[in-house]
């Protein structure tokens, strides 16, 4: 039977303006940031939609990124559409948590906001690096990192030919440089604040599970993927100790993804800014169908088929 899930970026897809025509145009989109502003503490508004700084720094990434997101799930449900299965990209699992029923809207952003200031303050800014690695056949990305002296390890399987290493700099420059005269054809170093799921983040890991020991966390309406098991989880006590997790272990998106088409998904709606999980799709399996709701054109287009 044909199933549809629905799919939700991570940091690095914001810019300002993302959501904005759905904040003008559609009521229950306004009411999430109103709702993310006053949990916040600060206005989500004011980054998200005027020319700032602050919105590619990770403490205000993540709030703001996290509400657009939301804001554009709630005009995706009031059309009607629904969710068999959900999951997202490292900071997009709160997303997907919200859109699960496992976890309240106001309480994603309040996790976030201090989920960004433990990762942003985990580890000294210049310490840490990340880069992807592309390539056209497999490497022993894992053998790599493990024979390179320091830390560096594989923070993301995005998708066949593509796979980010994170850790100590001196660790991660050597580690792409081995990977280089393996065959990889590309090492990009990322813009990003921190080695994020990386063994440098493991306290940040720690003082994270404090704060979702004591938040409200229900049993998912809609099944949920977790990054870190790439299976599917359903009780709340293990979705605690998995988002603690995840921001020190790898987040295996391509093996999620393989695990809901193998689940029956063949429909993907990536919700949010940005088409970086569309374009992972159409390289994991191109029997699916990808679908991608980031501006109420395409929300129209989609409520048309």
């Amino acid at each position: 039977m044909s199933k549809t899930a629905f799919i939700f970026p991570g940091q690095g897809a914001q810019y300002v303006g993302m959501a904005k025509e759905f904040y003008d145009t559609c009521e229950e989109s306004r009411e999430a940031f109103r709702e993310a502003s006053k949990t916040a503490g600060f206005s989500i508004e004011d980054i998200c939609f005027s020319e700032n700084e602050k919105i590619n720094q990770t403490r205000y990434t993540q709030p703001v990124l996290l509400t657009a997101s939301c804001a554009i799930l709630r005009a995706v449900e009031a059309e009607g559409l629904r969710a068999d299965m959900t999951a997202g990209l490292s900071l997009g699992e709160y997303c997907a948590l919200t859109a699960s029923g496992a976890l309240r809207f106001s309480d994603a952003v309040k996790i976030v906001c201090h989920r960004g200031i433990y990762m942003e303050e985990a580890v000294p800014e210049g310490q840490g690096k990340m880069t992807a690695i592309i390539s056209r056949k497999p490497l022993p990305i894992e053998k790599i990192c493990e024979e390179t002296d320091g830390i560096v390890s594989v923070a993301n399987y995005n998708c066949p030919g593509q796979q980010v290493i994170s850790g100590e700099r001196d660790a991660v420059e050597e580690a792409s440089r081995k990977l280089l005269e393996a065959g990889a054809l590309r090492a990009v170093p990322l813009n990003v604040s921190g080695p994020f799921h990386s063994p440098m983040l493991t306290e940040a890991g720690r003082q994270l599970r404090i704060l979702l020991g004591q938040t409200d966390i229900s049993e998912p309406a809609i099944p949920f993927v977790s990054n870190v098991t790439a299976e599917e989880v359903k009780e709340p006590e293990e979705i605690r100790t998995l988002l603690g997790k995840q921001v020190c272990s790898p987040v295996r998106w391509q093996q999620s993804m393989e695990y809901m088409i193998r689940a029956g998904v063949d429909t993907f709606i990536e919700i949010g800014p940005g088409k970086t999980l569309t374009n992972f799709a159409k390289k994991i399996n191109r029997s699916v169908q990808v679908f991608h709701v980031e501006t109420v054109e395409e929300l129209r287009a989609l409520k048309e088929l």
